[in-house]
């Protein structure tokens, strides 16, 4: 396999096959060096026949982009519901939490009856008109400017009102999980407020299906080493799995 035309056509039937190639792999199976073949994945990447990832190269892009929250209701909406629930045990005896903006997390509203009196702080405007009749539910509802995509408040009116809070528990949406980068969201303003959010919540608990594993969004919120609890579906892999709990993250599969 010496020729640059067999190697890329060797790449290019293992991405067909898997849908992702490993730098390790194909050094192994083509006998060539690492550099000559993160050169080929580059020139592949640069005729649009893939996207380059961590370590390897993928037909997916790897870098989220930003969907109105009307659209993303409906992607792996089962997924959502069973990582919502099993969300939900986690709140505990805490009498205060803070459900931040995305698809993800407006399911965990949706699901929350508490039997005692808890207090709900939202950037999420559907977060709020979800709860703001909800027995047991008190409302504080944060303010700004609200993002249209998400239907969210973030800026710095936001982030003021959270100098005076804590909570017991934070739960938040992600666009994006590398285990190099850490967390990451589509849109800066959010990232922002949610690296806010993180700092006065005793328990951080991200909420993210699988599509969002090895993915960046633009907006970086923090480093895996901040949270406490990701809740994902069993598609996540099991290597990725073993990785994020080595950082101390406990990693929790909704079924």
């Amino acid at each position: 396999m010496k020729t640059i035309t067999d190697r890329h056509q060797f790449i290019l039937k293992k991405l067909q096959e898997k849908g992702k190639v490993s730098i390790p792999q194909l050094v192994d199976e083509m006998q060539v060096s690492g550099v000559t073949i993160r050169k080929d994945l580059k020139l592949l990447e640069e005729k649009k026949l893939l996207f380059r990832t961590r370590g390897g190269g993928s037909v997916d892009n790897p870098y989220a982009i930003e969907r109105p929250i009307n659209e993303k209701e409906f992607i792996r909406a089962d997924e959502k519901k069973k990582i919502a629930a099993a969300a939900l045990g986690l709140i505990g005896q805490n009498d205060s939490i803070i459900i931040g903006s995305g698809t993800t997390v407006f399911e965990v509203a949706r699901q929350l009856y508490p039997e005692k009196r808890i207090v709900v702080i939202t950037p999420a405007l559907k977060v709020s008109l979800e709860l703001c009749n909800r027995p047991n539910v008190e409302v504080l509802q944060l303010g700004g400017l609200v993002h249209q995509s998400s239907s969210s408040a973030a800026g710095s009116f936001a982030e003021k009102i959270l100098d005076e809070l804590s909570c017991g528990v934070l739960f938040i949406g992600v666009d994006g999980i590398d285990l190099e980068h850490g967390l990451s969201i589509t849109n800066i303003m959010e990232a922002s407020l949610n690296q806010k959010m993180i700092g006065l919540a005793q328990t951080v608990v991200v909420l993210a299906d699988s599509s969002k594993f090895d993915r960046r969004g633009l907006g970086k919120i923090c480093n895996l080493d901040q949270i406490d609890y990701i809740i994902t579906d069993s598609e996540v892999s099991r290597e990725v799995v073993n990785k994020i709990e080595k950082a101390g993250v406990r990693v929790i599969i909704a079924e």
